[in-house]
């Protein structure tokens, strides 16, 4: 038997940050190394010394190339990481966009500030140089156990990870279990697991169903339209912006409803859509549909009459051209505003969503008179019930579930549901504690 232990050092108590680390025979391996978002204190705490020796870490196992899940990888390559970082190659090459876009961000913000920066464009680079991709169902031998990576159906290249030993037991991290999408394969059923270290973002709630979802956009484009509103969306660079995309170029395509332009004013979400065009073998254009690289170009959407859709990052409001776009328009009783994703607390999305009659935005008040919608079906996040339902797969054979990377209220929710419902052992880890594992 394997002498195995589990620490979580992130995606607990938060649903950002993800970073868990395996311990087998003494040897040392991570899966995920995410910047902690959406909270106040995050840029101090992802400044921190990480809370274990880098260079004793054998490998990092990384699930998807969201920033909350690979965000600090360059720094713990500057920190003395000397492994090798394993993913699909999906996700290798949208981590390459996504980390050189955050370093950027990164250095910027500190020469403003006169500060250190938490990594360069350069150790971003370095940390590309020790990747190596692993396809799906292509088991790997790392003496002390093999990993085999399933589809987990979030965004493009999301992977399980699924741990086996030579006792035949098994752990699986699940990163993000995916909602279902209409560009992606459906999560994959994993059975016959021992152990499962799970998301619960939407752990306490339930969304739409995919139609109900299509429904609800369709008709709001179509008041759009009709009333020539502006649209504004805070979109997620990667994958959120590709399924409104691909949503709205049906709609455009079936004659349901005529075109309107359509301004998609993101550079990285420009940048990850024709990395996904020519992954995916697949096609995200259609007429009036306008990509604003150069910030004066984004300046002057305000120029064209609505109606309009402006798809503008970031997805949570934290940052970005849609704060830009916000301040113009959510004092406009004739705009609308729709969130696509959770939205963490303390981010002005939050605030919105929640019914701020006003908001700070680049430190002036702005008054929230604008129509606020939300359609959580959008979410790449797998539903309480859903959530549920995968872990009813692998029910017979489960010794413990580990509940993690959601809100607190939402993590315990499911890990009661589990217990009640599906008779399974689960809990909400603490951040740090070691756990022991029977593998």
């Amino acid at each position: 038997m394997s002498k195995c232990f589990l620490e979580c050092w992130g995606g607990v108590g938060a649903v950002t940050g993800a970073n868990f680390l395996l311990e087998v025979n003494s040897k040392k391996y991570l899966v995920d190394c995410g910047l902690l978002q959406g909270v106040q204190s995050a840029d101090a705490t992802n400044a921190e010394k990480f809370d274990y020796d880098v260079e004793t870490i054998e490998a990092l196992f990384i699930t998807h190339a969201h920033i909350d899940h690979i965000g600090k990888i360059p720094k713990l390559v500057k920190d003395g990481f000397k492994g090798i970082i394993y993913s699909t190659p999906e996700t290798k090459e949208l981590s390459k966009l996504m980390l050189e876009d955050t370093a950027r961000i990164t250095e910027e913000h500190a020469r403003i500030a006169g500060v250190e920066p938490l990594y360069t464009l350069s150790d971003a680079g370095r940390a590309l140089t020790r990747w190596q991709t692993v396809s799906y169902h292509s088991p790997k031998e790392f003496g002390d156990f093999s990993v085999e990576l399933y589809d987990a159906g979030h965004i493009l290249g999301s992977s399980m990870y699924k741990f086996t030993f030579p006792s035949g037991k098994s752990i699986l991290f699940t990163g993000d279990l995916g909602n279902t999408s209409p560009i992606l394969h459906e999560t994959e059923e994993v059975s016959g697991l021992t152990y499962v270290l799970m998301d619960s973002v939407y752990g306490d709630r339930n969304h739409e169903s995919p139609a109900e979802r299509d429904r609800k956009f369709a008709a709001l484009v179509e008041d759009v339209i009709e009333h020539k509103r502006t649209l504004i969306i805070p979109i997620f660079s990667l994958e959120r912006t590709q399924v409104i995309l691909f949503d709205i170029k049906k709609l455009f395509e079936s004659k349901a409803l005529k075109s309107i332009p359509v301004f998609l004013d993101s550079p990285l979400a420009i940048r990850v859509t024709e990395a996904y065009e020519r992954l995916m073998h697949q096609s995200f254009e259609f007429p009036k549909l306008t990509e604003t690289v150069q910030a004066r170009d984004s300046k002057e959407i305000i120029l064209v009459p609505g109606p309009k859709i402006i798809l503008a990052g970031s997805g949570m409001s934290t940052a970005g051209r849609i704060l830009h776009h916000e301040e113009q328009y959510l004092p406009d009783e004739n705009a609308t505003i729709l969130f696509v994703g959770y939205q963490a607390p303390g981010t002005l999305g939050r605030q919105i969503v929640e019914g701020a009659k006003k908001v700070s935005i680049h430190d002036t008040e702005v008054p929230v008179r604008a129509k606020v919608v939300s359609i959580d079906g959008f979410s790449a996040h797998k539903d309480s019930d859903h959530l549920v339902e995968f872990v009813s797969h692998t029910k017979d054979t489960l010794r413990q579930v580990f509940v993690t990377m959601g809100e607190p209220k939402s993590s315990i929710y499911l890990a009661q549901r589990l217990h009640d419902e599906l008779d399974v052992n689960a809990i909400v880890p603490e951040r740090g504690k070691r756990y022991e594992l029977d593998l």
